[in-house]
């Protein structure tokens, strides 16, 4: 299992030299870079087609689900114009909000495009991820020692913030941080934050799990479960059972036996209905009180969010966030969500700019997990995607999620060529 073209070792070097790149805080720049060089080689080869040479080749048309994409994040970009003309924020802020989405919304679009027409196999992504956990794991005996040994928890930032970005947290190096709610550490890994890192290790046994050679599996599994664990993000204990266990059950909805089952539970709820639901609220409780600052800061922000966005600006939102209040620990408004913030940054034209296409993805690989092995990681990806957009902001954490999104790619392209 090697690299055979020029994107796949592009790509497997990508995602070998994760670490290195995160020891320089140098992720969310390469992230970006990587994006657009990558649609940049596939607009090429679109454009010569056979003239190209072999190793550069179109794999075929671009599917329409990837031209959806395409087409969202152009409006997105229009929204955000819009909303920047509509609060007359002048041209500066302007060119840097639109460098801004050229580094997040963007890329959503860019490497579902690159896996979907350059020649990269499923395979490679596979096997690059696997081999990138094994590396964490080795590492991992290092940062988790790290506060019991005195260690501080950043290391260093690095001057590369001088680009730009949302935050110096993307461009710092941590051993470990500590939780503000209960002073005990907790690990980020390379991502910027711990609840993210939970994410990625869901997307790091989801890619494992399809892994055929069985020491790769089992490193790439060990390497996620650790991720969620280590984080202490409910959010990511919730992904590893919803995003493994749902894409294996979707074959269940064309069996005749699964829908007698389902139907006799049904009946059933006239009985235990009652007990099962109170549970269930006990359980949706205390999973909430788990962390209860976080869940009423997180809970006020979309609160005023929402309250703004319909009073204020329906259509293009704000152009941007807005510095929060002491009620919300000075948490900017229009982040740790992602629909809520569209609405308020974005207006309805960018909520539904990312829902469309979203929602037209979701629906291809429902299709394709029910009838194929081959849509399970697709779906589970998708999964993903939907449960961090109800606790993050999706598109200033694309530089990382990028081989998730290739695989959407691929997938589409798969697909497309078996209709064809």
């Amino acid at each position: 299992m090697s690299p055979q073209t020029l994107p796949e070792r592009i790509v497997w070097r990508a995602i070998l030299w994760t670490w290195p790149f995160y020891a320089v805080g140098a992720l969310y720049v390469v992230g970006p870079v990587l994006g657009w060089m990558l649609a940049a080689l596939a607009a090429l080869s679109l454009y010569l087609g056979p003239a190209i040479r072999s190793d550069l080749r179109a794999t075929g048309p671009v599917p329409a689900v990837i031209w959806l994409w395409l087409m969202g994040m152009c409006v997105m970009l229009i929204a955000l114009w819009g909303g920047h003309l509509h609060w007359d924020m002048g041209l500066k802020q302007t060119i840097k909000s639109s460098i801004g989405w050229a580094k997040g919304w963007a890329l959503l679009a860019l490497f579902p495009l690159a896996g979907a027409v350059l020649p990269i196999r499923r395979e490679i992504l596979i096997r690059a991820q696997c081999r990138l956990a094994l590396w964490t794991l080795i590492l991992a005996p290092v940062l988790l020692a790290a506060p019991f040994a005195g260690l501080p928890e950043r290391i260093f930032t690095s001057p590369l913030k001088a680009v730009g970005g949302p935050g110096p947290e993307y461009f710092s190096v941590y051993f470990f941080t500590y939780d503000p709610s209960s002073w005990t550490p907790r690990w980020q890994f390379f991502a910027p934050w711990s609840p993210f890192a939970a994410l990625l290790g869901v997307v790091t046994v989801l890619f494992a799990l399809e892994e055929r050679e069985r020491r790769w599996m089992v490193a790439g599994v060990a390497a996620g479960v650790l991720m969620i664990l280590a984080s202490k993000s409910r959010m990511g204990l919730v992904g590893l059972v919803a995003c493994t266990l749902g894409p294996r059950l979707m074959p269940l909805v064309l069996r005749s036996w699964a829908w007698a089952g389902l139907a006799a539970v049904a009946a059933s709820m006239a009985v235990i209905g009652d007990w099962l639901f109170r549970s269930l609220g006990a359980g949706i409780q205390a999973f909430k009180s788990a962390r209860a600052d976080s869940t009423r800061v997180r809970a006020t922000l979309q609160r005023i969010a929402e309250e703004r966005w319909r009073e204020e600006a329906v259509w293009f939102g704000h152009g941007r966030v807005a510095p929060g209040p002491h009620l919300v620990e000075y948490m900017p408004i229009g982040s740790h969500h992602t629909w809520y913030g569209l609405l308020f940054v974005k207006g309805l034209v960018g909520f539904f700019a990312f829902l469309v296409p979203l929602l037209w993805q979701i629906t291809l690989t429902l299709q394709d997990a029910a009838r194929s092995p081959r849509g399970r990681l697709p779906l589970g990806i998708c999964m993903v995607l939907v449960l961090l957009s109800f606790g993050e902001n999706i598109e200033i954490e694309a530089y990382l999620l990028w081989p998730a999104l290739l695989m959407l790619g691929v997938h589409a392209r798969e697909m497309a060529g078996e209709r064809m």
